[in-house]
């Protein structure tokens, strides 16, 4: 259902107070990888949901300021990695904490390539390889659609991490 542009009023609330109400969401980590060689680069994101089922496809957002959107949006592909709750410095590191830019993002960890040629983390929850089926820019961001072509998950149960108020952690589920 279509509703008229004049049927919403245009919001009033500042990026800021957006930002510290969302703070409050707590949501899973991947780390979002994509890129080739030296050109390969990544990110950490809370938001990476599936989409559909059928057919297979994943939602990313990125911050079309990036370093990496450019590199996803080239290639053409990109790989979501579900982080466990003890990989908290690698989400760390492909945040760029501690100024880790680019292919330096990869290193302390093992990695996998994957079909589309994006890396895929040897030990994470699940590893989601996607190739850019489209790329929808509005304001900050862009929404990738990855159409979903290999999964690979790690045998067993695992907490996975998760991120809220700033902080990683993890969730002990009743």
């Amino acid at each position: 259902m279509n509703f008229p542009a004049s049927n919403f009023a245009r919001p009033h609330a500042d990026a800021l107070s957006l930002k510290e109400a969302m703070r409050r969401l707590v949501g899973g980590v991947a780390v979002i990888t994509a890129g080739l060689g030296d050109e390969r680069t990544g990110l950490t994101a809370t938001s990476a949901v599936s989409l559909s089922m059928d057919p297979p496809t994943m939602l990313v957002t990125v911050n079309r300021s990036s370093s990496s959107y450019p590199v996803i949006a080239w290639r053409r592909h990109f790989c979501v990695n579900i982080l466990h709750a003890d990989q908290a410095d690698i989400a760390t590191r492909f945040a760029g904490a501690g100024g880790a830019k680019g292919a330096a993002r990869y290193d302390g960890a093992d990695w996998m390539p994957m079909g589309s040629g994006a890396l895929g983390l040897v030990g994470a929850l699940a590893v989601i390889d996607c190739e850019v089926e489209e790329i929808i820019e509005r304001h900050s961001h862009a929404i990738l659609l990855g159409a979903v072509r290999d999964v690979q998950g790690e045998a067993g149960d695992g907490t996975g991490l998760v991120y809220s108020h700033g902080r990683f952690g993890s969730l002990n589920l009743l």
